[in-house]
């Protein structure tokens, strides 16, 4: 069979699929007569969706053994071997799995054409349910104790649970890979599978000139979009745009404009500032983090070995001292500093943002802009100057020490919100999600499509903060609606 052939067959099964006609693209599947590994892996997914297991797994030996180094492989065999009770041969693949991350936070499968991140932290969390499984309670304990060093703030959680379950020797649920989500073709290959007509017909055309009396056949011309004119430059460079960095410390992001990194992470440095910090992008995601927690990456090819090197250099070291902000949020941004007479309040909530306000205001002006920030009426909003909420800014507060404490016309205050005047606590507002959302960010909450939300904040216009399955953070808004608290 052409690669042309299963090119079109593997194109064909997954839209079958994704139509949930799965008899119909496992048959497709089937029938192809030298699959690659990516199809293989599609077909034990099928498999394991019909609860065919053994069926499952000799797929997934076949996509094993036409890429060893295929992390999601080893991950979906193990959790076969485990629906079979095969314990042993299951906790052996997820340390397979675990190997083949090299030491990485996550492996995102997005480039390959499959719409899945597979996390080092879940890898290990599903190593320890096997040896939990087979009474190795101590070793199940160590697994989660090592899932810590690799989690992110979405999967804390999870692993949290286990560790608590383990703790009484209970058991815990299995991380789980959804299984209708599949390989798919290069999408520019399966564009070419369509015929073109390079010379298209002749057509009759007319001068836009008033003065050209011309009229008559144009000569014949291709008929391609973005015909072959030029070469087109390589995807790699594109994706490797900017000075390769490894990340040295963990950073936390504060503002919308930052961006979560833990060591080892390699980022792309795209513009450097003369406060010392840098715009840079990390799974094809950009924000700002302080330059001196980064270090040149001389050589990517050298591998994770290097910068293991340089992050145990410094792994015993406090982080440097995070940079002032005197530019703008980002290349291209609009945002000015304060000018002499107004101040920039880092507001500390569930989330931070900020507000401009002039220096010198007074306690209404500034908690009208804070409750119009929340969307919250001022008089649930209290604000301190200290983290534990000891010294209360309210309208009695002297002003002129709050503002006294100003640097460089910047401040920090804490905020949260009580209960309302009346005693009666705030409504609580649940959200439906319209659609699944998946993130490597740490800072972002992941769910799937009808997963209830409680809305914590609403952080901007398109980002919202809630709570889901035991977990935190922001998503977009147009991922989810109001329902009624009733309908939970």
């Amino acid at each position: 069979m052409s690669f042309v052939d299963t090119l079109r067959q593997w194109d064909e099964a997954v839209t079958c699929a994704d139509r949930e006609d799965l008899p119909e693209a496992l048959s497709i599947f089937l029938s192809i007569q030298q699959p690659n590994s990516k199809i293989c892996f599609d077909i034990g997914c099928l498999h394991l969706l019909n609860q065919d297991l053994d069926a499952a797994e000799k797929a997934f030996d076949c996509s094993i053994r036409k890429d060893e180094h295929l992390a999601v492989a080893f991950f979906q065999r193990g959790i076969t071997f485990y629906k079979q009770k095969r314990y042993e041969e299951s906790s052996a693949d997820f340390q397979r799995a675990f190997k083949a991350l090299r030491n990485n936070q996550l492996i995102d499968y997005k480039a390959l054409g499959l719409r899945y991140i597979l996390y080092a932290c879940e890898v290990l969390h599903n190593v320890a349910l096997a040896e939990a499984q087979l009474g190795n309670w101590e070793n199940a304990q160590k697994n989660l104790a090592k899932a810590l060093d690799y989690k992110t703030e979405a999967k804390l959680s999870v692993i949290d649970k286990a560790l608590q379950a383990t703790l009484k020797q209970k058991l815990f649920r299995l991380v789980e890979f959804p299984s209708k989500t599949l390989f798919k073709p290069n999408k520019h290959y399966v564009a070419e599978l369509e015929k073109k007509d390079y010379l298209g017909k002749a057509k009759v055309v007319a001068s836009v000139v008033p003065q050209d009396e011309f009229s008559g056949f144009a000569p014949l011309q291709p008929q391609v979009e973005d015909g072959p004119a030029a070469p087109k430059e390589p995807e790699v460079l594109r994706a490797l745009e900017g000075e390769a960095h490894t990340v040295l410390f963990e950073f936390v992001p504060e503002t919308n404009d930052e961006l979560a990194v833990v060591p080892g992470n390699i980022v792309f440095v795209l513009q450097k500032g003369t406060d010392n910090w840098a715009y840079v992008v990390f799974n094809e995601r950009k924000g700002l983090v302080p330059y001196n927690y980064l270090e040149p990456t001389l050589d990517i090819s050298l591998g994770s070995k290097k910068i293991k090197q340089g992050v145990a250099r410094l792994h015993s070291r406090d982080p440097p001292r995070i940079p002032e902000r005197i530019q703008g949020l980002s290349p291209g941004s609009t945002q000015q500093q304060p000018e002499d007479n107004s101040c920039f309040v880092k507001i500390r909530f569930t989330f931070n943002f900020a507000v401009l306000v002039p220096s010198g205001s007074s306690y209404m002006v500034l908690i009208e802009k804070i409750s119009k920030k929340l969307n919250l009426n001022s008089t649930v909003i209290t604000l301190s100057s200290d983290s534990r909420g000891k010294n209360l800014i309210d309208n009695n507060t002297e002003m002129e020490d709050v503002w006294s404490r100003a640097q460089g016309g910047r401040i920090t205050l804490w905020c949260t919100t009580k209960e309302q005047s009346d005693g009666k606590p705030q409504k609580e507002v649940y959200l439906v999600a319209l659609h699944s959302y998946e993130s490597s960010n740490p800072e972002d909450l992941s769910f799937q499509e009808g997963d209830k939300i409680k809305l914590l904040s609403k952080v901007n216009q398109d980002w919202l903060e809630g709570q889901c399955n035991g977990n935190t953070g922001i998503f977009p808004a147009s991922f989810a609606e109001e329902v009624p608290v009733d309908g939970q």
